[in-house]
C-alpha cells in the first residue's frame, strides 16, 4: 500500500498499550510497513458517560467510513454485537486473560472482606456474579479508566474493585490483583481479554495488511461469544458472560445470562467443530433465551444495599 496505514484508536493508556501490540505485531509482519498511530476521543471519553457499547466506538468507526482511518483498534468486548455495515472487524489479536480479578484496599480475598463490604463495578455481569457469591455486599458503580478505578479503592470508601485480569496485565499492574476468579466459572464479557482490529468493508488494502496478524483459535471463541450477544438481542446492557474456547480440535462455549441481583442465572452451553462457532453461540444463546425471558432479567433500580 502506499502512504502510511492510519490506526485508530482511543488515547486512553490502556487503548494505547493495547494499540502498541497491534503495531508491534504488523511490523513483525512487514517491518516497511509505514503506521500512523491517530488518538481519537469517543463519546464516552469526551463525556465520561457510559450508555452502550457505542460510547467508546462510535467515532473510530465513522472515521473508518469516512476513510479518514484504515483500521481501528478496540477492546472485544466494547464493540457491538452487531457490527456497523460499512466495517467488519478484520484481525484478532491472541487472546490474553480472560479473567475478572479482585483488587483490594488490604490484603485478603473475596471471602475474607468484612459483612457489607463496598465493591466497585459498573457491570450489571459482575454485580449479578458478586452478589450470587457476596449478596452481603454493596456493589458501588464506579467509572474511568484503570487508573481512574483504582484511584477510587484508595480514595472512594471502597474495600475492592473487579478488573479485567488483561488489561491490568498490558499496564503492567498485574501486582495489584488480590485474587483472579477461573473464567469457566465466574464468567467474564463477551470478548473479554481480546483485541479487535476493525476495518471497513471492501478495503482490500486494509485487508491484506490484517490478515497478517489474524489469530484464528481468538477469532473462533470470540465470534462463538458475540453470538449469544446477537441472539438474546443485547450489549454491554445484558448482565451476560460467555466463554469460548478451541480445544481438542473443538470449540466449547459456555454463557449465562444473570438477573441483576445475582439470584437467577439462566445458563447453557455446546460443542461443535470450530469452523460452526457462530453456529455454537446461537444455540447457546437460543437454550438461554428458552429457560425464560431476558427481559424478565434485566436490572431494576439500583445496585443491592448493605
Amino acid at each position: 500500500m502506499t502512504g502510511r496505514f492510519r490506526i485508530g484508536t482511543r488515547a486512553s493508556p490502556l487503548a494505547l498499550a493495547q494499540t502498541d501490540l497491534v503495531v508491534r505485531g504488523l511490523h513483525r509482519a512487514d517491518p516497511e510497513l509505514g503506521i500512523q498511530v491517530v488518538p481519537v476521543r469517543t463519546s464516552g471519553d469526551r463525556t465520561r458517560r457510559v450508555t452502550g457499547t457505542l460510547d467508546f466506538t462510535d467515532e473510530i468507526t465513522r472515521r473508518l467510513e469516512q476513510g479518514t482511518l484504515d483500521a481501528g483498534v478496540h477492546s472485544a468486548k466494547d464493540l457491538p454485537a452487531a457490527p456497523d455495515r460499512a466495517t467488519k472487524i478484520r484481525a484478532y489479536l491472541p487472546r490474553a486473560d480472560p479473567r475478572d480479578c479482585l483488587v483490594l484496599r488490604v490484603p485478603g480475598r473475596l471471602k475474607s472482606l468484612p459483612r457489607g463490604a463496598r465493591i466497585g463495578s459498573s457491570s450489571l455481569r459482575r454485580r449479578a456474579q458478586l452478589l450470587a457469591v457476596r449478596p452481603d455486599a454493596e456493589v458501588v458503580p464506579i467509572r474511568g479508566n484503570i487508573g481512574t478505578r483504582l484511584e477510587s479503592l484508595r480514595t472512594g470508601g471502597l474495600d475492592g474493585i473487579v478488573l479485567a485480569a488483561a488489561g491490568l496485565r498490558r499496564l503492567g499492574l498485574s501486582d495489584r490483583v488480590s485474587e483472579y476468579w477461573p473464567a469457566s466459572v465466574w464468567l467474564p464479557a463477551p470478548g473479554q481479554g481480546a483485541i479487535a482490529i476493525e476495518a471497513r468493508v471492501g478495503d482490500r488494502s486494509a485487508d491484506r495488511v490484517l490478515r497478517a496478524i489474524d489469530h484464528r483459535p481468538t477469532r473462533l471463541a470470540v465470534e462463538a461469544e458475540r453470538a449469544v450477544v446477537r441472539t438474546l438481542g443485547g450489549d454491554c446492557e445484558l448482565p451476560l458472560g460467555a466463554f469460548a474456547r478451541i480445544r481438542g480440535g473443538a470449540v466449547d462455549l459456555r454463557a449465562a445470562l444473570f438477573s441483576s441481583d445475582g439470584r437467577v442465572r439462566f445458563s447453557s452451553g455446546a460443542t461443535d467443530t470450530p469452523d460452526r462457532a457462530i453456529q455454537v453461540g446461537v444455540k447457546v444463546g437460543r437454550s438461554i433465551r428458552a429457560l425464560g425471558d431476558p427481559e424478565r432479567l434485566q436490572p431494576i433500580g439500583g445496585p443491592r444495599g448493605r
